[in-house]
């Protein structure tokens, strides 16, 4: 493999860890805060003991989430030099400002969240709670604009091959950026909402007799299953935005070669050299309905988007085609467990004694929002390529004149150092859960006096 290909899957590899970490912390923070909402309105220490373990989960994906990030902006200098050459004068501003307003009030209020809960006032505490909860999603807002603009570049114009401003607005609220933002959103909100009722099914599994997993089971559920079907939603019209400004991709999405109505492809294998799909199962123009609300609508096919001189114009079909599939088959089982446990809790009224086995269905779903979003990520920007900046720079234009065996080397050891991360990240979640399953309190919460009723048995 050249240096090209290498520094495709090390960019890849960096970005794919990363977005683990944010995907949780985004929403996180807001869930903490309503925690901390509920207890100041309800004086319920259940809350306050979901507060106290969250906030540990929360500082340890923020602190992964930070490294991993400073990592991968390393790589638009000795990987990449060429996309801050190319479009730097807008790259460059808008990680400035995601640093400005987001990530100094993050650091600047962290340290309340987390250490001052019983040595400041509870409003302060609650405010600085809300300031970091924000701070995650301004910094979202910023590194989403600037992947938006990437997808969807406006308001530039291009002076001896570099691109300028010419108006922020356009740039800021370009063209798939409010779709993009709040698909983001919707899957943060997700992957905490099962991490949370995993992790808390699993604590209800080995017999914490404490009220708070039950708490936080019951609270998570509601959150997935209002979420699950405003994703749907929105991921349709993201997908109506992307057919729109990137027809290529939805065609790749969809398997759809030739122009005309599309097929709803339920199984298929795409064959770019035969320029078709083997063994495909299809719904005859089911996907004409849903991008075009017509069984007669026109979609633009694969075929489209080849030169005359047989340059491919279109991104590779088998990634982006089954990348897709697992984020709807993943969004679809959440749709189903989330509903079906938030009606066996509207008929029980609570979350005791629910069933074992659909509390043992939700453990390895703890991480089901990570598999949705590292398959959405894929599609979307696999599905870009072969640009770097739609319509502007391609990867091929972009990346750096390095050995490819440098490339290897460091590539490696990142895949060493992320694969020891993730599994001890993950290990470390289920220590404390089971920690907080025997009642082990923090030292803090017993010099207050809190310890025993955040285990109390119900």
């Amino acid at each position: 493999m050249d240096a090209l290909i290498l520094s495709r899957i090390q960019f890849g590899a960096n970005i794919s860890f990363h977005i683990l970490f944010p995907t949780i912390t985004i929403a996180m923070g807001w869930m903490l805060l309503s925690f901390k909402l509920l207890y100041n309105r309800t004086g319920d220490e259940a809350w306050m003991a979901a507060y106290r373990f969250w906030v540990k989960v929360f500082a340890l994906s923020f602190a992964l989430g930070v490294v991993s990030g400073i990592t991968m902006s390393f790589q638009f200098g000795t990987n990449w030099p060429g996309f801050m050459e190319r479009v730097g004068n807008i790259a460059g501003p808008l990680l400035a400002y995601e640093v400005m307003t987001a990530f100094f009030l993050e650091a600047v209020f962290l340290g309340i969240m987390l250490f001052g809960w019983n040595k400041v006032p509870s409003w302060l505490h609650t405010l600085a709670t809300f300031l970091v909860a924000f701070g995650t999603t301004m910094s979202a807002f910023w590194i989403l604009v600037l992947n938006s603009w990437m997808h969807t570049p406006a308001g530039f114009e291009m002076r001896d091959g570099v691109a300028h401003a010419t108006d922020w607005l356009e740039i800021i609220f370009n063209p798939s950026m409010p779709y993009r933002l709040t698909h983001m959103l919707l899957a943060s909100g997700l992957t905490c909402a099962f991490l949370i009722a995993g992790l808390s099914a699993f604590r209800m599994l080995i017999g914490d007799p404490s009220r708070e997993p039950r708490t936080t089971f019951r609270w998570s559920v509601w959150v997935a299953a209002a979420l699950i079907p405003a994703q749907i939603f929105a991921g349709d019209m993201h997908g109506l935005n992307t057919l729109e400004h990137q027809p290529q991709k939805v065609a790749a999405m969809e398997g759809h070669w030739e122009t005309g109505p599309a097929d709803l492809v339920l199984f298929g294998i795409p064959n770019e050299e035969e320029r078709r799909n083997d063994f495909e199962i299809a719904i005859p123009n089911g996907a004409s309905l849903i991008l075009k609300h017509s069984l007669d609508g026109e979609v633009q096919g694969l075929n489209d988007f080849v030169a005359e001189d047989g340059t491919v114009l279109h991104p590779p079909v088998a990634p982006v085609f089954w990348s897709f599939r697992v984020m709807v088959a993943t969004g679809f089982t959440m749709l189903a467990l989330s509903w079906g446990a938030a009606f066996l809790m509207w008929r029980r009224r609570t979350a005791a004694g629910l069933n074992p086995w659909l509390l043992r269905a939700f453990v390895p779903m703890a991480f089901s929002g990570w598999v949705a979003t590292l398959a959405g990520w894929y599609t979307t920007e696999i599905g870009r390529q072969p640009w770097l900046v739609q319509g502007v720079v391609t990867v091929k234009e972009a990346v750096a004149d390095v050995p490819a065996g440098m490339v290897l080397s460091t590539l490696i050891m990142y895949l060493t150092v992320y694969v020891a991360l993730i599994l001890a990240y993950v290990t470390m979640l289920f220590v404390l859960a089971r920690r907080a399953a025997r009642g082990e309190v923090a030292p803090e919460l017993v010099r207050s006096g809190a310890g025993p009723v955040a285990v109390a048995a119900e």
